[in-house]
């Protein structure tokens, strides 16, 4: 009779250590599995805005197309290819807005920063 004792706390802590790796597992699968689309949102956001800007930059070309002036357009123009990371695509509309405004000195800046960041310092 004494053996059946010590059998039920064994089948006992074998449950237990049984239920807690399970339930271990599930907690590890889930946390992962919650984490996986987080990526996909990111990339998937990211995406979006690359989309959004790939068609406003399109809009402002058209624009500029018509209206090769339009200092809205040029400045849009700019700031979207700055977002975008796109130096070189910056530098000639922002030269346009330099000759339609030699007065404005932050235009001077950008666009000699932009060269040199660019390797075109000497195009001055």
């Amino acid at each position: 009779m004494s053996q059946k004792p010590i059998n039920r706390i064994l089948i006992i802590l074998s449950a237990v250590a049984f239920m807690g790796s399970t339930v271990l597992g599930a907690v590890g699968l889930f946390s992962s599995a919650l984490q996986e689309p987080k990526d996909d949102a990111k990339t998937a956001a990211a995406k979006s805005i690359d989309s959004q800007l790939q068609t406003q930059e399109r809009g402002y070309e058209l624009v500029l197309k018509r209206e090769p002036g339009n200092q809205v357009a040029l400045e849009a123009l700019v700031q979207i290819r700055l977002q975008k990371n796109d130096l070189k695509g910056a530098v000639p509309p922002l030269e346009k807005l330099v000759k339609l405004n030699p007065d404005k000195a932050s235009y001077k800046a950008l666009l000699a920063e932009l060269k040199q960041r660019t390797g075109k310092a000497g195009d001055r």
